[in-house]
């Protein structure tokens, strides 16, 4: 029975380190390593749009126009697979006046990478935002918004801040498509200093893209400016 009672208490041991390490990995506020951000300073009436993923195709476009005919920026986290993809669309987003940060190269999720690989990932991806005329410094978003050991370690050694979010409308408290519900939790959610993480990529994000004039609408209507996610660091 002793055995028993050992064993138990190992795999109690085991499932609880398992679960820290998880909290650890999907946590928005906090890492081991190196510089994280989730949210501006609280104390200016500024807010930053983020989005995830592409550039793709019609849809990196769409985005373009709406936010060209709002007048407003945004922070595109952009992968290096699909900028090599669409190398135009890349350079017309700096061309528009946004900023980009970067979000991997393949998009996998890079806990259990190793430290070479991981590195690797960044700087290809570096190497293409350069390479489309962005000349600012460039911030990390990880894949998932998954991050444990190597990937703070990494970007603590090259000097890249790690840069999570403190708005998901898209899937906070529930997940939703639509876009007068995305909308309306950025508008009613957004508070100084925040940082709004979006997704408009992909077909399967039409409500998103739909909600894009009534967010911008309404956070300014709601007295708030919008800027990059640069700008809102350096307040």
């Amino acid at each position: 029975m002793r055995w028993i009672a050992k064993a138990t208490i190992s795999c109690l041991c085991v499932g609880a380190v398992l679960l820290a390490a998880f909290e650890l990995s999907r946590s928005r506020s906090f890492q081991l390593f190196g510089d994280l951000v989730s949210h501006g300073p609280s104390d200016r009436p500024q807010v930053a749009l983020t989005l995830d993923d592409g550039p793709t195709g019609r849809y990196t476009l769409e985005i373009l126009e709406t936010l060209a005919a709002k007048g407003a920026v945004a922070t595109f986290y952009l992968t290096g697979r699909e900028m090599a993809d669409q190398p135009a669309l890349t350079t017309a987003i700096v061309g528009a006046g946004h900023e980009m940060g970067n979000h991997s190269y393949s998009h996998h999720r890079m806990v259990l990478m190793s430290p070479a690989a991981v590195r690797q990932e960044i700087e290809d991806t570096n190497r293409l935002i350069r390479q489309a005329g962005f000349d600012g410094p460039i911030t990390f978003r990880p894949p998932h918004g998954k991050k444990l050991f190597v990937l703070p370690w990494v970007l603590r050694d090259m000097g890249i801040t790690t840069v999570m979010w403190s708005l998901e409308p898209e899937d906070k408290p529930t997940p939703t498509t639509d876009p007068a519900i995305i909308a309306d939790r950025v508008v009613q959610g957004a508070e100084n200093g925040s940082i709004i993480l979006l997704h408009a990529m992909y077909s399967s994000r039409d409500g998103t893209r739909q909600a894009l004039p009534d967010i911008i609408d309404g956070l300014r209507d709601r007295g708030f400016e919008l800027v990059t996610v640069s700008e809102l660091m350096a307040q």
